[in-house]
């Protein structure tokens, strides 16, 4: 049996993952989804990126997890990509959904030249915070009206200090075991530092004809695809 944590992207939260964990619980596996601090049931409070590492570490040696999946979606790559490392032998495999990676000394907004500006002033104008976005942004990436309208009406204000702090790494992300889902309607090639890691034997790829949110427009597709993860 495998324990899978599930860590949502920007402005989500634990309940992003509820039909995937669904689905996990019932091949036979632990699934723990989690809300980052300052989003959904615990928004408002303040964090940086280095909080959100801790989030996910606390939460395997907390209840001491072992043979971990752990999975990063869009933000989360990068806290997600730190806490693999520092699990030790309690993981198993680290899954990227569609995510971004973390560089040593780099942040979110670095991989974004032309919209880090326009991020840290909606950051600036909101308290602290990325507002989400709206239901026109989720047009064409697979989804439903009802789904849209559910992420939409759920989503919180992201903690800006997690977006702009840079990443602390101790050892080549290359050296992870993982796994990169990469959604095909959010761009048909994984990004230049994505496919740096992919030339590494211990990182492979996937694919998901759907868009940036595949856990609410394939959920049971992204599901076949942790599970296989867990087992190869």
């Amino acid at each position: 049996m495998s324990e899978f944590v599930l860590v949502p992207g920007a402005w989500l939260g634990a309940w992003a993952w509820d039909t995937v964990v669904r689905d996990l619980r019932a091949a036979g596996h632990g699934a723990l989804p989690l809300t980052l601090t300052g989003l959904a049931e615990r928004r408002g409070t303040p964090a940086g990126q280095a909080t959100h590492v801790q989030d996910v570490v606390d939460a395997v040696v907390g209840a001491d997890l072992r043979d971990v999946v752990l999975v990063g979606h869009s933000y989360s790559g990068i806290p997600v990509g730190q806490a693999a490392e520092r699990i030790g032998d309690r993981l198993t495999r680290v899954v990227f959904v569609d995510s971004n990676v973390p560089a040593h000394g780099e942040s979110f907004v670095s991989a974004w030249p032309d919209g880090r500006a326009m991020v840290e002033a909606a950051i600036a104008a909101h308290d602290g915070f990325w507002p989400p976005p709206t239901a026109a942004d989720y047009a064409g990436q697979g989804l439903t009206d009802a789904q849209i309208a559910r992420i939409v009406d759920a989503a919180t204000p992201h903690p800006g200090a997690s977006l702009t702090e840079p990443a602390v790494l101790a050892r080549p992300l290359g050296e992870l075991p993982a796994l990169y889902v990469k959604c095909l309607l959010d761009g048909t090639e994984p990004s230049a530092d994505v496919a740096a890691l992919l030339k590494h034997d211990s990182w492979r790829s996937a694919e998901l004809d759907t868009g940036h949110w595949p856990m609410f427009s394939l959920p049971h597709a992204l599901s076949r695809l942790l599970l296989e993860a867990a087992t190869h």
